[in-house]
């Protein structure tokens, strides 16, 4: 009986060893990176239906703001998010060349979708269509890190919700 509870507790002690979670190394990244672009990642051959103009980066900026700015930062560079480097994997830059070298439809495929198990969330049903394509748009068209400033959410400058007009008055 003894035997058995010091082998039950030894495969134990190596099923939590084996659970730890450290930072993938450079062979693993790169695998993992081609296995995305080139088979898990949806897309590849879809064309951005809208132009890259000003008013579709405006657009395209605001229903940013509205869905991807708590984890991506205003910026989508993680400027002023407290947690995007402490998530595994780490929220990665949305301007840094392995992003950028998703081709539009890919793009639209991962705000539509989502990457499981990433904690990158599927929008499908909640933005429009349009709305995800001027978020590509935006993507290829971001300002310098920190040139936004951080989210209201994380600053402290985001009004509270239950704020009276009397208490907005004083």
């Amino acid at each position: 009986m003894k035997f058995h509870a010091i082998m039950i507790g030894l495969v134990f002690s190596m099923a939590v060893a084996a659970c730890k979670v450290s930072t993938p190394g450079k062979w693993e990244t790169a695998t993992m990176t081609r296995i995305k672009h080139s088979v898990t990642i949806r897309g590849q051959d879809v064309h951005n239906p809208l132009a890259d103009s000003l008013q579709n980066i405006e657009s395209g900026k605001v229903a940013f703001s509205h869905y991807c700015v708590a984890c991506h930062g205003l910026d989508g560079q993680n400027t002023g998010v407290p947690f995007s480097d402490q998530m595994s994997p780490p929220v990665p830059s949305l301007k840094s060349a392995t992003i950028q070298s998703y081709t539009d439809g890919q793009l639209n495929w991962i705000v539509e979708n989502g990457i499981s198990p990433s904690g990158m969330p599927a929008s499908k049903g909640i933005l429009t269509e349009k709305e995800i394509w001027s978020i590509v748009v935006y993507l290829r068209h971001l300002p310098e890190a920190g040139s936004l400033g951080e989210p209201a959410m994380y600053s402290g400058d985001e009004p509270t919700p239950c704020a009276t007009s009397a208490d907005q008055k004083r």
